[in-house]
């Protein structure tokens, strides 16, 4: 088999999309003159990331999910702005090129290092559960749980995004710059118009039909009855005048007044499925601050967001599991390594299953699922040669005797990551979503409202027995958003995150493991080609040198199914530079000076 180091780069379809953007010269010009295609630094960091190598800085880095987005944060931080003010410049910019995946009316998790403190925390701003919610939300007359799509297009599915608040917050505590001096760029964007790109297009001609069911949002994704076109010039004022509003007036403009009393309007009267979403919900919605999670990987540190994301104690027990395995020694080609990775994955899910939801709702064995002596105790059942048979979870230490049924909940890929280092040494790593692509599919005041509510467990109960991850008032749904800092001796030496619904874990897993038990620089390491395994299946990335695994696997007892893998990992490494990398498999870039 050929070694997967050497070909970790090789993802056809995502470093041919690159190589394509870095020929692609042929501006249009906007209503303003000013030319809407990419700059010189934007084409060398695409190539960068074609050729598979990081890009290289001393003072600042930033990778995100969209170029127009990263020279937004760029222009930032060249001017002094910090970490947290290069984050609302790239989260209002990937707002409007990037609605699918995140926005104003979406969530998202925040891991922050404070240069300053020496201090680690993170802030939740996942979306909330109305207060009018009952258990029965997603399930028809019989008590029997809805189809997916059924729940997710229209109002039902909406939850009080936390973004725009978790922006305010994160600027409160650490920024540099005037708040209304960072949505400059979103807003020249949105209303002199950006080239739509041909991810945004593809996925826009994908949903077509469900975009069509509502006026406002087919009116701009789908002009004239059409999807957009790769290449269009897409102006969205109503999202510029938003963000006016944002700007002048804070998180207030947006949480209260008209942009709050259109968001309720939209909710409310979707047609079909409308929702429950308040006033009263907007109003009260908060910025939870949390402790981070962490567990000692290879004399690493590595952090990340605790409940109501599962991220950082899946991710953080799938290493915790494998820190008694020499994976250095046997390499990436090695299927065995594949193996105690792949299975390490499908214990720590199990735990996932039955554990994971809102800490703030239901108790949780936070510290008992990371205890070293309990996943040494999982640890030891991957000691075989074959893939296990039986996968179920364990006992963690418990300081109280609930018993907790396993979730059903379905989580589908369309997020965004931010991997920010600023000239001070502040360290952000924040992933933002509206969960399925392009959310509830309902628009109002130039952006998409999230289908966050479906991230909950569409059943209350089973056999009786109640589901940890069910809904209710005022609950956050639990995520699988990983944004994660790696320390090493008290210093933050990497940070990294992806979308993916719940395969974000083991993109991000395998990434940290990549770069530390197998030498690849930041750009290989999320690069690499994808085997992940969650509940039993091994999915292994089609086009790539990982597609050969298939056998081997197969031989030691795995379903395996070849199919695209579509992360979007963004990376930064700290150590005497700085080095950013960028998924090929996406549009996004690393850069930095």
């Amino acid at each position: 088999m050929k070694n997967l180091l050497l070909t970790c780069c090789v993802v056809l379809s995502g470093a041919a999309q690159a190589q394509q953007a870095t020929d692609r010269v042929a501006p249009e010009t906007a209503t303003n003159g000013q030319l809407i295609a990419e700059s010189a630094e934007i084409l060398a960091a695409l190539k960068s990331k074609a050729d598979g190598q990081p890009v290289v800085a001393e003072n600042w880095m930033i990778a995100a999910a969209n170029p127009l987005a990263v020279e937004a944060g760029a222009a930032i931080l060249r001017t002094g702005g910090s970490a947290a003010d290069a984050m609302v410049a790239v989260q209002s910019v990937l707002g409007l090129v990037e609605p699918q995946s995140s926005g104003l009316g979406g969530g998202a998790f925040l891991v922050w290092y404070d240069a300053a403190s020496g201090e680690l925390t993170t802030l939740d701003g996942r979306e909330t559960a109305p207060l009018a919610v009952t258990p029965t939300l997603f399930q028809n007359d019989d008590g029997e749980p809805l189809k997916f799509f059924d729940a997710v297009v229209g109002g039902r599915s909406v939850g009080t995004p936390g973004t725009p608040a978790l922006m305010a917050e994160a600027h409160r505590r650490w920024g540099r710059s005037p708040w209304p001096s960072l949505f400059g760029s979103a807003i020249a964007l949105a209303e002199d118009g950006f080239a739509v790109s041909p991810r945004l297009a593809a996925l826009v001609e994908f949903d077509a039909e469900r975009l069509a069911r509502f006026p406002v949002t087919a009116n701009y994704l789908l002009p004239d009855g059409m999807p957009l076109q790769a290449g269009k010039v897409l102006k969205n004022p109503a999202y510029a005048d938003t963000l006016r509003i944002f700007a002048d007036k804070g998180e207030d403009g947006f949480y209260t007044g008209p942009v709050a009393a259109d968001i309720i309007r939209t909710v409310a009267t979707a047609a079909g499925n409308p929702g429950v979403l308040s006033q009263l919900d907007l109003a009260i919605y908060q910025i939870r601050e949390r402790a981070p999670v962490c567990v000692t990987y290879r004399a690493h540190e590595v952090c990340g967001m605790g409940p109501p994301s599962s991220g950082a104690l899946t991710v953080g027990q799938i290493l915790g599991m494998l820190e008694a395995y020499d994976l250095a020694a046997m390499g990436p080609s090695n299927v065995d390594a594949w193996r105690l990775i792949g299975d390490a994955s499908r214990l720590a899910f199990a735990d996932r299953g039955r554990y994971m939801a809102d800490s703030d709702f239901v108790p949780m064995p936070t510290k008992g699922l990371v205890n070293p002596a309990y996943l040494a105790e999982r640890a030891a059942l991957l000691a075989g040669e074959m893939a296990l048979t039986d996968i179920a979870p364990g006992n963690p230490e418990f300081d109280h005797a609930l018993n907790w049924a396993d979730d059903e909940a379905i989580e589908l890929p369309s997020t965004s990551h931010i991997s920010i280092v600023d000239a001070y040494g502040n360290v952000l790593s924040m992933t933002t979503t509206v969960e399925n692509a392009f959310g509830s599919r309902l628009m109002t005041r130039g952006f998409l409202l999230n289908n966050e509510l479906t991230d909950f467990s569409f059943r209350s109960h089973s056999d009786g027995v109640p589901i940890a991850n069910r809904i209710e008032p005022g609950k956050r749904p639990r995520s699988s958003m990983s944004p994660t800092i790696v320390m090493k001796d008290g210093a933050p030496v990497l940070a990294i995150g992806s979308p993916g619904g719940s395969r974000i874990i083991g993109y991000v897993a395998t990434s940290i493991i990549a770069w530390l038990d197998w030498g690849m620089d930041v750009q290989q390491a999320v690069s690499i080609p994808h085997a992940i395994n969650r509940f039993g299946t091994y999915d292994l990335e089609e086009e790539t040198i990982a597609a050969e695994l298939q056998e081997p696997l197969e031989a030691l007892g795995y379903k395996v199914k070849v199919r695209g893998l579509n992360s979007g990992l963004h990376a930064i490494a700290i150590g005497p530079d700085i080095k950013g990398g960028a998924d090929p498999r996406r549009e996004g870039i690393a850069l930095g000076e």
